[in-house]
């Protein structure tokens, strides 16, 4: 038998620190989660999308009784840009949330497993790596890819 070990490395920023098209996504994706629709889990979540193109495509979750119905933001920024941009490849993905309160998350939130696959699908179709940005109430991590979020993962590079 050997044994092996998974590390993720990744950066943490104060919001001070970002880059200008980082802090762009962070704050577009933090303005989502207003949008969001989550009258059953209360948990706000919004994410914002660079794409090549230089468009940035925004989602929120949108929630539904009948819960697989409903759509996580990240799927909803995802598909979005897909259909309306179908030729774009995705730059960066930021992703923010708040509490069932109303204030920002302290630790950043990764997406779910769902939102990592989809992601993934993004990345592939990219042919690049497509860098991520968690967002908190007062630091952003940073990993510089979706494969990153889901090790393993059954893709074709």
């Amino acid at each position: 038998m050997k044994e092996f070990a998974i590390s993720i490395p990744y950066k943490e920023y104060e919001y001070t620190e970002l880059d200008n098209l980082s802090a762009v996504l962070v704050e577009e994706a933090r303005k989502a989660t207003y949008r969001s629709y989550s009258p059953y889990s209360h948990f706000r979540v919004g994410a914002a999308i660079a794409l090549d193109n230089g468009q940035i495509v925004c989602g929120a979750n949108q929630e539904n009784a009948a819960f697989t119905a409903g759509t996580c933001a990240e799927r909803s920024a995802c598909f979005y840009a897909g259909a309306q941009y179908p030729e774009a490849k995705f730059e960066a993905i930021a992703i923010a949330a708040r509490t069932p309160e109303g204030t920002f998350q302290n630790v950043p939130v990764a997406p779910c497993g769902h939102c990592r696959q989809a992601l993934m699908e993004y990345e592939t179709r990219a042919g690049r790596p497509v860098r991520v940005l968690l967002v908190g109430k007062d630091r952003v991590y940073e990993l510089a890819s979706v494969k990153d979020l889901l090790p393993l993962a059954f893709t074709e590079f």
